[in-house]
This record gives structure tokens, C-alpha cells and sequence, in this order.
């Protein structure tokens, strides 16, 4: 799988694409909508949300955020959401193509659990297909709906969805715990792995004969 990355020399800069996984319902959409509002308007891009009968979003939300720099050029993270029914699998697939960065957002309520590994399966199903793996991506995972009643525990989700051991959250994302966490830790991971293939191909550059 190829990445999203694309450099915009004279603006020097380079935007990434992460998108937010998960089962219908989960929350996806929740979270990227909290970081819109509250990120600063001269900041952010215009958010598209199309949505169905059947699920809140049907292809994606779109907001482009500052993190930082690598080797001058700014960085800016392009958010993404894909429609959790399973349906939509075709949709899902090719809004992940090309990702920088997955947040996997989980449905912590108990009646849930099969709807999250199903989910899970199909984003490993999809990355798979695309020549990805789980390890392969910066990945990080959310526990979305702590606030209800009847929950797993997190040491249960963890065991059943990051078995990998990736950065996790607990979160309640209306109320904007931990959305803001996850979005950190997974700009960290694709801006680590962007220095890192960067640094890669000033060295394979500076090789060369």
C-alpha cells in the first residue's frame, strides 16, 4: 500500500491521511467532529460529512490539522472516517487506501464485542489486500463509551482487539475524553514513521552511484 503522503512544495508542505476504523456506531465520526470544533477555524479545512439511513457517515470527514515539521516542510493531517456497516466494505476499503495512520475506535458496551472483532477482522482483511499489515502502520486504539452502564473491562478489550500492544485510550468521545489523546499519539506515530522514511531516502539518496 502506498502512502497518502504528498508533499506540496511551493506551500512546503506535507499533508498525511489518517483514518478512524471501527463498527457502526462506535464513535468514528464523534471524535473527528470534536476536533473540528474545537480546533481554530484559520487551522482547519472544511469538513465533508455525507451521511444515509444506515450509518451517520458514509464516506468520510475531512480536516486538516498542524503537528509539526519534518526537515522544514509543515505538517498536516487529513482525517478521515469510514461507515462501520458491514455493507459498506467496498467504501471502507477505499477510503483506507493510502492511510498514513488507523485509529481503531472500539464500542466498549458488552453487547458489542462481536461487532468490534468483526470490525477489526475486516480492517486486517483490507490492509492485508493492500500488501499492510496491523504492524506495518502506525495504529492506535480507542475504547471508546466509558461512560455506560454495561462495559467491558479495558484489560478484555485489550486481550480481544490490541493484542500487538499499540497505544490505547479509554475514552467518551461526545464529551471529548480522550479524543485529543488519540489523535496526538497516532500524529506521533505518523510523524515518526514519515522522519523515519525520510531519513531512509536521504541515505539510499546519498548512496547512490
Amino acid at each position: 500500500m502506498s502512502s497518502m503522503s504528498f508533499i506540496n512544495y511551493p506551500c512546503r508542505e506535507i499533508s498525511c491521511k489518517i483514518v478512524y476504523y471501527g463498527p457502526g456506531y462506535g464513535g468514528k465520526t464523534t471524535n473527528v467532529q470534536f476536533i473540528h470544533d474545537r480546533t481554530v477555524k484559520k487551522q482547519r479545512g472544511q469538513m465533508i460529512s455525507l451521511k444515509t439511513e444506515a450509518d451517520r457517515t458514509l464516506f468520510f470527514d475531512f480536516l486538516p490539522i498542524d503537528i509539526g515539521e519534518i526537515q522544514g516542510f509543515t505538517t498536516r493531517l487529513k482525517l478521515y472516517t469510514v461507515p462501520g456497516q458491514v455493507f459498506y466494505k467496498a467504501t471502507r476499503k477505499l477510503i483506507l487506501r493510502g492511510a498514513d495512520g488507523v485509529v481503531f475506535v472500539a464500542d466498549s458496551h458488552v453487547d458489542r464485542r462481536d461487532n468490534n472483532l468483526e470490525s477489526l477482522e475486516d480492517l486486517e482483511e483490507n490492509l492485508a489486500e493492500m500488501g499492510m499489515s496491523l504492524g506495518a502502520i502506525p495504529f492506535v486504539v480507542q475504547y471508546n463509551k466509558r461512560d455506560l452502564d454495561r462495559v467491558e473491562s479495558v484489560p478484555n478489550l485489550r486481550a480481544l482487539l490490541n493484542p500487538r500492544g499499540a497505544p490505547d485510550f479509554e475514552a467518551v468521545a461526545h464529551r471529548g475524553v480522550g479524543v485529543f489523546e488519540t489523535l496526538k499519539s497516532v500524529s506521533r506515530l505518523v510523524l515518526f514513521s514519515l522522519k523515519n522514511k525520510s531519513a531512509a531516502a536521504a541515505h539510499r539518496s546519498a548512496n547512490a552511484p
